[in-house]
Parts: C-alpha cells; sequence; structure tokens
C-alpha cells in the first residue's frame, strides 16, 4: 500500500510532468527518483543539469516543508559532478543540516543508479506565515507526482 501524498505534492505539476518518485517524505527528509528521458538531454547529449536542479529542488522542498508553515526556498547552489545520460536514474537525497527561527539550511546529494554522486545542492528556507491547510486537495491539471511504490 502507498502512503497519500500530501497536498503540496499533490499540487506539484512540474515534479510530476518531470516524472518524479517520492520515495520517502520524512520531517527534514526525503528521496526522489526521476529516470532521465530523452527530452531532458542537451546539446551534448548529456542530462540537461536544470533537470538535475528541479530534481535537488522538489527533495528540499519535501524535507523543508516539516511543519504546519508553507516554506518556501530562500536560496540554493548546485555544484555538477557528473553527466549522465537518458535512461538513468537519478535519486535525489535531503536531509536538514539546521533550523533556527524561521531560517533553514539543507543538503542533497544526488546519485545516480550506481551510487556515484552526480550533484550536490544546497538549500536555504524560510518558514512563512501561511498555513499548510489553506493548500487546496483539488486535482492539478496534469497528473500527480508517483509516491513510491513501496510507501516509505
Amino acid at each position: 500500500m502507498t502512503a497519500p501524498l500530501r497536498p503540496m505534492m499533490q499540487r506539484d505539476r512540474a515534479s510530476a510532468a518531470l516524472g518524479m518518485v517520492v520515495e520517502r517524505d520524512e520531517p527534514g527528509e526525503a528521496v526522489v527518483s526521476m529516470v532521465v528521458r530523452d527530452d531532458m538531454l542537451n546539446g551534448f547529449d548529456i542530462t540537461h543539469g536544470g533537470f538535475v536542479f528541479a530534481l535537488a529542488d522538489t527533495a528540499f522542498a519535501i524535507a523543508c516543508n516539516e511543519t504546519d508553515r508553507v516554506t518556501v526556498a530562500s536560496g540554493a547552489d548546485i555544484t555538477f559532478l557528473k553527466s549522465t545520460r537518458s535512461g538513468q536514474t537519478l535519486t535525489a537525497h535531503a536531509a536538514r543540516r539546521v533550523r533556527s527561527g524561521r531560517a533553514g539550511l539543507y543538503d542533497v546529494t544526488v546519485t545516480d543508479e550506481t551510487g556515484a554522486v552526480v550533484a550536490e545542492f544546497r538549500g536555504r528556507s524560510l518558514v512563512t506565515s501561511a498555513l499548510t491547510s489553506s493548500l487546496s486537495t483539488s486535482s492539478p491539471t496534469a497528473g500527480t507526482v508517483a509516491p513510491s511504490a513501496s510507501g516509505t
């Protein structure tokens, strides 16, 4: 049985369109995977860095939204370490490093299917005054991000 996705991810049309799968969703930690498709390749026939960033950013968003308040990115940096190609599976593992007041710092490691590190991402978060319960749970217009088949 799969665990239900929270409203934030039910409404995330960008991550759904990229085929992202939420493997783990816990306070301060998240794992998200994505298979690289041909339409994600750049002119050198390798994965466009923007798609690697998007995967890391989604894992970061899940990890940093750990309270009943909407939390957004205040900034992020990425270092690309290894290129990947179509058909490879990328996995982003996000972990909280520190939260202090409304600010947070999260690190995300993106690996390929062999466990080789593809990129390192550092995200900075800001907790807003908006409540997550104010988000609509209505169906988005273009699918939803898939929960992991294992429900973890």
